[in-house]
């Protein structure tokens, strides 16, 4: 029979023991150790210089001063010294952050659901019936495995809605995509009751239309585009904002002069000349 049980290694009695508390009091040591095991962080190299009784540590490569030699331990300050375990694969430890990690392959790495399905998952965030996944945070990150990357929101029919929702404070403001019907379109609102369609692609022609579509020549839409266009930047105001703007003043005329009647001296020149 081992001296050490087969998962946490906790020390067995032995019969006729002396000083059976030191074994039972090593065992309960470990246990409170492992039992939920809570770290300050991975991959610790630098032991701290003054370390907290109970203080845990998951050790990383290479560690230095009282942790050299004990790569991958596991590191807990206790009765005044550092007891390292050596941790075993499917063991799980989380640090006081929130962040979780499970050893196996010989190294403490993140958790994957693999092919498991989970009905809800709030990453920083609570998720709900609502939302069953919700993530909170400055930004959400999507990238390529190599090759290609394609967002895909599917919906159930014609009628149904797959959306991209722009809020404030939880109140809609922009909408784009296709809602409630398959056409491609981009919504506003100022308070988030009352909308307006600002652009609408036909799904069958591809066609726009929308408030922000001009629908004549003279049409708030192209005089309001036609006179930020030519403030912005006159040297480069498009060919349709010229063709409608007022023709330029015509240059006044001078009024005509009557001829003057040639002086006496100038005629004996001529006839001097000839």
């Amino acid at each position: 029979m081992s001296d050490t049980s087969p998962i946490l290694d906790l020390p067995y009695l032995a019969p006729a023991q002396a000083q059976k508390h030191v074994t039972v009091n090593e065992a309960l040591t470990r246990l409170d150790i492992l039992a939920r095991l809570s770290v300050r962080g991975f991959a610790a190299t630098t032991p701290p210089e003054t370390p907290q009784e109970g203080e845990t540590h998951a050790l990383g490569a290479g560690p230095t001063g009282d942790w050299a030699g004990q790569d991958d331990r596991i590191a807990c300050f206790t009765d005044g010294a550092w007891l390292f375990i050596a941790p075993r694969d499917g063991w799980l430890a989380v640090t006081e952050g929130g962040e979780a990690r499970v050893w196996t392959e010989g190294a403490w790495r993140g958790i994957g659901l693999g092919a498991a399905t989970a009905g809800r998952l709030g990453v920083n965030a609570s998720a709900d019936a609502d939302n069953p996944l919700a993530v909170g945070g400055e930004a959400t990150l999507l990238t390529h495995d190599g090759g290609d990357h394609r967002l895909k929101i599917n919906k159930a029919g014609g009628a149904s809605t797959a959306s991209v929702l722009f809020q404030t404070d939880w109140t809609g403001r922009a909408e784009m995509g296709l809602a409630g019907s398959n056409h491609w379109s981009i919504k506003v609102s100022a308070g988030g009751s009352a909308w307006t369609t600002a652009l609408l692609i036909d799904a069958g022609t591809g066609r726009a239309s929308g408030a922000a579509v001009q629908a004549a020549p003279d049409d708030a839409t192209r005089a309001s585009s036609c006179e930020r266009t030519t403030a912005t930047a006159p040297q480069r105001s498009s060919a349709r904002c010229r063709k409608t703007a007022a023709p330029p003043p015509a240059p006044r005329s001078r009024a005509a002069r009557p001829a003057r009647a040639p002086t006496p001296a100038s005629r004996m020149a001529r006839r001097s000349v000839t």
